[in-house]
C-alpha cells in the first residue's frame, strides 16, 4: 500500500515538473526597466533648447486645458531627437514637469512604446523587420549583411559608435519585403547588395535614397499595374436609361 502511494506521488511530481517546463525566455533589445548608469541617471540635467521650447509651446497650444497630458508622446519624441536618438531618465522627468504629471505616468508611456530608445545608440539606428513576410523574402540575409558590414550585433552599438541594430516586428511595408528602417527612412525591396550599398553610404555620412530598391515607385505590382490602368469612367456610366435625368 505504501509502495503504491509513493509511486503515485512520484508520477504526480513528474507530471507537474513537465507542466512547469517552458521554452527559453524571449529577449528584446529594448530597455523597459531603468538602471542608473554614468550616462543615464537623474543627476544629469536635461533642458529643452530654446528652439524646441517654442515647438513645445506650439504643441501644448493644440490641447485644451485639462488635456495637456495628451502631448506626452510628441514631447518625449522631441526630447529623444534632441538627445541624439535616445531618451534619458532626466528628459522623462522634464516632460513630467512640463505636463504637471507624476513621473510614473511618463515612465509608463516611455517604456511601453518601443519607438522610445532607452539606451545610448549610434547616429544611425538600423531597424530590420524579421516578421513573416520579410523573413520569407530574405530578411535573415539582410540582417547578416548589416551585422557583417557594421561589426554590430542586434541590441548593440558598432565599435565605431555610428550604428545601432534592432530586430523589430512588422513595420508596415510587407508588400515591399524585405525592408529596414534607418532613423526615419524606409528602405524596401532589399537585396544583400542593396543593403551593403546603403551601409557603405551611411559610413561616409551620405544619405541613401529612401524607398523601394526594385525600381517601383511605391507598392504597385512588380510586373506593372493590374488595375486602374485606364481613365475612370464619368458620372452615370452603366446607369439604366430610365434612371437618367
Amino acid at each position: 500500500m505504501l509502495s503504491s502511494l509513493r509511486s503515485g506521488v512520484q508520477c504526480l511530481w513528474r507530471a507537474s515538473s513537465r507542466a512547469l517546463q517552458t521554452s527559453s525566455t524571449l529577449q528584446h533589445d529594448s530597455l523597459f526597466v531603468h538602471r542608473d548608469t554614468p550616462e543615464d541617471n537623474p543627476n544629469i540635467a536635461f533642458e529643452f533648447t530654446p528652439e524646441n521650447q517654442q515647438r513645445i509651446d506650439a504643441l501644448l497650444a493644440i490641447y485644451p486645458e485639462g488635456h495637456k497630458r495628451a502631448a506626452m508622446i510628441p514631447l518625449l519624441d522631441l526630447a529623444q531627437r534632441q538627445n541624439g536618438g535616445w531618451l534619458p531618465i532626466s528628459a522623462m522627468h522634464k516632460v513630467a514637469e512640463l505636463l504637471s504629471l507624476p513621473r510614473m505616468r511618463v515612465y509608463e508611456v516611455a517604456t511601453f512604446y518601443t519607438m522610445f530608445i532607452r539606451r545610448p545608440i549610434g547616429k544611425y539606428h538600423v531597424q530590420v523587420c524579421t516578421t513573416t513576410p520579410c523573413w520569407l523574402r530574405g530578411s535573415d540575409a539582410v540582417l547578416k549583411a548589416i551585422k557583417d558590414a557594421t561589426g554590430c550585433e542586434v541590441g548593440g552599438n558598432s565599435p565605431c559608435g555610428k550604428f545601432s541594430i534592432s530586430e523589430v516586428e512588422c513595420l508596415g511595408a510587407c508588400v515591399n519585403a524585405p525592408m529596414m528602417q534607418v532613423n526615419d527612412d524606409y528602405y524596401e525591396d532589399l537585396t544583400v547588395e542593396d543593403t551593403k550599398e546603403i551601409i557603405d553610404k551611411l559610413k561616409r555620412d551620405e544619405k541613401p535614397k529612401p524607398g523601394p530598391r526594385s525600381g517601383r515607385f511605391a507598392s504597385e505590382p512588380l510586373g506593372g499595374l493590374t488595375s486602374l490602368t485606364e481613365e475612370p469612367t464619368g458620372p452615370g456610366y452603366g446607369l439604366q436609361d430610365g434612371l437618367k435625368a
